[in-house]
C-alpha cells in the first residue's frame, strides 16, 4: 500500500533514528530484558539526539517541533527491531508526561522542568492507576490537602511504568470531597520529596525491561509551586491528553503489528515443510493475505489519525477507535504470526515470541478495550 504521509525530511529523520537504534539499543536490549533494567543514560542520548522530546520549545533546549508524524517514524523503526520495552519508555515520556508539562506548567515550572527533559536527565511518569481505581479516574482515593506552602498527600499508585527511575510523577490526587468532577488536582511529585517511596518493580509477562511499580505517598511534603495547573481541575486535565496517550497506544501498536507481519513473511518464503517453502502452500497465502488488508486498512485510520492530530481536530472518540481497533489487531495478527513459526514461534529468541508476550498489554494500559467502546457507544447513541 503506498503512504503518503512523509515528506522526504521525514524519511532523513528516520535515517537518524535507524542509526541511534543500531547503535545505542540494538547491542543492549537483550540485557536489558534479562537485567528487567534499561540503562537509563540511554535516554540522555535519545533525547539528544532527537529521538524524543522534539516538542520542547527552543528556549528550553528543544526543537520545537510538533509534527506527530516525526514520534510516527520512531514507533516504526523501534518495531522493526523489536525493541518494544524501550519504545514504551519513550512514549511514555512522549506521549504522555510532556505534554502535561508543557500545557499545564507556568513559566517558573517550565524553566524548572523542560530543560532537564530536554536533554533526557529527567525521566517522568504519570501516577493515576490505584489498587482499587483503575480506568474509574473518579474512584481515585489518593488525597492532598493543603498545609500552608505544601501540600500533603496520602495514597497509594500502582502499575506505575517507570516509577522506580522517574525523577518526577505527575499525581492525581483528590483534593475535595464533592463527589463532582472538581475534586481531583495534578501535584508533580520529585524524586527525593519527604513521605515518597517506592514499592516493588512488578513482575509483569511481558515489557520485562521497562519498569512498573507501586508508588507510596505517606503524609507527603509537596511545595505548593508543584502544583500542575490550577486546583480542582484535574479530572479535565487528565480527560483532555487522553487523545494523545491514546494516539500513542495506536502509532506502537500499527507498527508493531507491521514489524511482526512482515518479518513472518520473511520467515514463510524462507521455511521449507513438506519439500517446498510455507509460502508456496494456499492456507499459508490466505492467512498473509488476510493479515496484509487488515493492516493496511488500520494502517489508513492510524495516518489519518496522525493528521488530525497535528490538525488539533483528533476526538477523543475518533482515538479511541484507533485504540481499541488496532491493539486488538496486534493481538490477533501477532497470535497468528506465531502459529505460523510453529515451534519456533514459542523460542524467545525469535521476535515474534518476545512480541507475543509484550503484545498483551496493548489493549488494556491508556483505557481497556471495553472503556474505549463504552465512550464510543455513549457517543454513538447521544
Amino acid at each position: 500500500m503506498r503512504r503518503d504521509l512523509y515528506s522526504p525530511d521525514h524519511e532523513a529523520y528516520r535515517e537518524t533514528v535507524r542509526e541511534f537504534l543500531a547503535r545505542e539499543v540494538v547491542p543492549y536490549q537483550h540485557d536489558w530484558d534479562r537485567e528487567r533494567w534499561i540503562d537509563r543514560s540511554v535516554f540522555s542520548r535519545a533525547a539528544k539526539a532527537g529521538i524524543y522530546a522534539l516538542q520542547v520549545g527552543e528556549q528550553y533546549g528543544g526543537s520545537g517541533e510538533p509534527d506527530y508524524r516525526y514520534r510516527m517514524v520512531v514507533c516504526e523503526e523501534i518495531a522493526r527491531i523489536n525493541a518494544l520495552s524501550f519504545g514504551l519508555t519513550v512514549s511514555l515520556q512522549d506521549d504522555l508526561v510532556l505534554h502535561y508539562l508543557l500545557d499545564l506548567t507556568n513559566d517558573e515550572q517550565k524553566r524548572r522542568w523542560l530543560p532537564g527533559f530536554a536533554t533526557g536527565e529527567i525521566i517522568g511518569a504519570l501516577a493515576m492507576t490505584e489498587p482499587g481505581a483503575g480506568s474509574d479516574l473518579r474512584g481515585l482515593r489518593t488525597t492532598a490537602r493543603r498545609d500552608g506552602e505544601q501540600w500533603i498527600l496520602n495514597g497509594q499508585k500502582t502499575f506505575i511504568s517507570s516509577g522506580i527511575m522517574a525523577d518526577l510523577v505527575v499525581v492525581a490526587a483528590r483534593t475535595g470531597s464533592s463527589g463532582g468532577s472538581g475534586d481531583l488536582s495534578l501535584f508533580v511529585v520529585e524524586r527525593d520529596t519527604p513521605g515518597f517511596d517506592r514499592g516493588r518493580k512488578l513482575d509483569k509477562i511481558g515489557l520485562p525491561a521497562q519498569d512498573t511499580s507501586e508508588l507510596y505517598f505517606r503524609d507527603a511534603r509537596v511545595p505548593a509551586a508543584n502544583l500542575l495547573g490550577e486546583e480542582g481541575r484535574g479530572l479535565q486535565y487528565l480527560m483532555s491528553h487522553l487523545p494523545r496517550e491514546r494516539l500513542g497506544v495506536t502509532a506502537k501498536a500499527i507498527a508493531t503489528t507491521r514489524a511482526i507481519f512482515e518479518m513472518t513473511v520473511e520467515y514463510c518464503k524462507g521455511r521449507h515443510a513438506f519439500g517446498a517453502p510455507l509460502s508456496d502452500k494456499q492456507h499459508v497465502r490466505f492467512e498473509l493475505a488476510e493479515m496484509a488488508t487488515e493492516i493496511d486498512i488500520a494502517q489508513s485510520y492510524a495516518d489519518r489519525s496522525v493528521l488530525a492530530y497535528n490538525a488539533g481536530e483528533l476526538t477523543a472518540v475518533d482515538a479511541a477507535k484507533g485504540k481499541w481497533y488496532v491493539s486488538e489487531l496486534q493481538k490477533r495478527v501477532v497470535d497468528r504470526c506465531l502459529q505460523l513459526h510453529g515451534g519456533y514461534g514459542y523460542m524467545t529468541e525469535y521476535p515474534v515470541a518476545r512480541a507475543y508476550l509484550d503484545t498483551r498489554i496493548q489493549t488494556i494500559y491508556g483505557g481497556t478495550t471495553e472503556i474505549m467502546k463504552e465512550i464510543i457507544g455513549r457517543d454513538v447513541v447521544a
